[in-house]
């Protein structure tokens, strides 16, 4: 769906559901899950659909997702580190005691 128009030299590595993928330093978590074949990044828990990054800017709170072991973190806002992990979020978030 999306792709870059320039690649910068300098790689990073990222860890999503498991998989490692490139990223460059001073992407937004959103921005690269928007270029995975599957751009989504949680399913609502009504409903179960796949949601992804709206608006880009912290607004709508469609890029949730865990990152390292935080869940809920609007990727968005959020810039890729090397070694990160990403996991999409399932329905509700649990609340463990």
């Amino acid at each position: 769906m999306f792709r870059k128009l320039d690649d910068r030299p300098g790689t990073i590595t990222i860890e999503i559901d498991g998989l490692p993928v490139i990223a460059e330093p001073g992407e937004s978590v959103a921005a690269v899950l928007l270029r995975q074949p599957t751009p989504w990044t949680r399913r609502s828990a009504v409903s179960g659909a796949p949601r992804a990054p709206y608006c880009m800017m912290g607004v709508c709170f469609e890029c949730l997702a865990e990152v390292d072991g935080v869940a809920s973190v609007q990727t968005c806002l959020v810039q890729v580190a090397d070694g990160m992990r990403i996991s999409r979020q399932a329905g509700k978030r649990r609340i463990v005691a």
